[in-house]
């Protein structure tokens, strides 16, 4: 019944996905014929970015790229620009210890957090006006790492990086409303390489071949394969582990992944709070979700997305805080891993 639905919605609104395909085709070829502007800088470029609504896996990603470039010497040479969703600020912005997810964006403050010793993390909607901004303010970065930036044509990286989920891979999708594509399928030969995120770990050699061949009909470029290493769960407050009977908060695009690790583990899943992406929690859901914790005995985890929006709401108490705890994640290729740090090299860090 469901795939019924599906296909009557996506013949009802292919009248409009037609004509918003023709209207980003010719978007894109204005671009490339450069009657739009298109802006080149020193200053090396890396865009991360997917074809498709809805969370790829960017933000673990650019995490990556970021734990590489300091691997290989660039510590405090590298910045990234997001375009901050969610924030209540608007403009560019610098990140600083004073910032909280509500003036920079949750994504942006959680890269922050980890890597402030080691890179300049800005928002800004407009990059063509953010990154001089960025050179003007840090002319010691060499490097800059932009967040979802697949459809910014005004500014032409060096290296381009298109995520496709698994689970959703943009050939079997269609061009929003029918879909969830922000543009039509061609758009992939733009990409220096794909990167099919969220795989299973096991997922085999034949399957891979097929998915590659599928995608050769859109892009001639390599295609890389990765899957989400789930950590061990970190307290918010204490250095205890955290109960096996748990109240599971979720504020993300597709939960059900994460939700079906923690049942792996052995967690009981006594209530799930599925919020939507980027939700913003007030007093009267943590007071919800701290009663409920109370009544089972349970502790309450979340991922690192929600956990750093939940730390900085100044009515978290001590008793939520003491039973919250989160489960960092962290890009894994399930191969070649080496053959993608070296195209990276030679398109960034080699190039002079």
């Amino acid at each position: 019944m469901q795939v019924f639905k599906k296909k009557y919605w996506q013949l009802l609104m292919s009248p409009f996905s037609i004509l918003y395909k023709f209207v980003m085709q010719f978007r894109n070829h204005l671009y490339d014929i450069e009657y739009k502007p298109v802006f080149r800088f020193d200053t090396k470029i890396i865009s991360v970015g997917n074809l498709s609504m809805g969370g790829t896996g960017k933000t673990p990603f650019v995490e990556y790229v970021i734990r590489f470039l300091i691997e290989r010497g660039y510590s405090n040479k590298v910045a990234t620009l997001s375009r901050g969703y969610g924030r209540r600020s608007k403009g560019f912005r610098l990140a600083n210890d004073h910032d909280l997810p509500q003036t920079i964006g949750d994504e942006p403050f959680q890269i922050y957090q980890k890597f402030k010793d080691h890179v300049t993390v800005s928002v800004g909607e407009d990059r063509v006006l953010a990154i001089p901004s960025i050179i003007y303010e840090h002319p010691e970065n060499e490097v800059i790492v932009l967040d979802d930036a697949y459809q910014h044509r005004s500014v032409e990286p060096n290296f381009s990086v298109l995520l496709t989920d698994y689970n959703s891979i943009f050939y079997k999708d269609y061009v929003l409303p029918s879909g969830t594509l922000r543009e039509s399928r061609m758009g992939a030969e733009r990409a220096d390489v794909v990167m099919v995120t969220k795989c299973p770990p096991d997922l085999g050699q034949d399957e891979m071949q097929i998915i590659r061949d599928n995608i050769s009909i859109y892009t001639d470029k390599s295609v890389f394969f990765t899957t989400i290493k789930y950590k061990e769960a970190v307290a918010a407050m204490n250095r205890r582990q955290a109960r096996k009977r748990i109240i599971l908060v979720t504020g993300i695009a597709y939960a059900q992944k994460f939700k079906e690790y923690l049942s792996q583990e052995r967690f009981e899943i006594m209530k799930h709070f599925d919020f939507a992406d980027h939700h913003v929690f007030n007093s009267k859901e943590i007071n919800a979700i701290e009663r409920l914790a109370e009544q089972e005995n349970a502790d309450i985890i979340t991922t690192e997305k929600d956990w750093v929006r939940l730390m900085s709401m100044p009515e978290l108490g001590e008793s939520f805080q003491n039973k919250l705890f989160y489960i960092p994640i962290m890009v894994q290729f399930l191969e070649d891993e080496e053959s993608f740090h070296r195209i990276l090299e030679d398109s960034i860090i080699r190039v002079e």
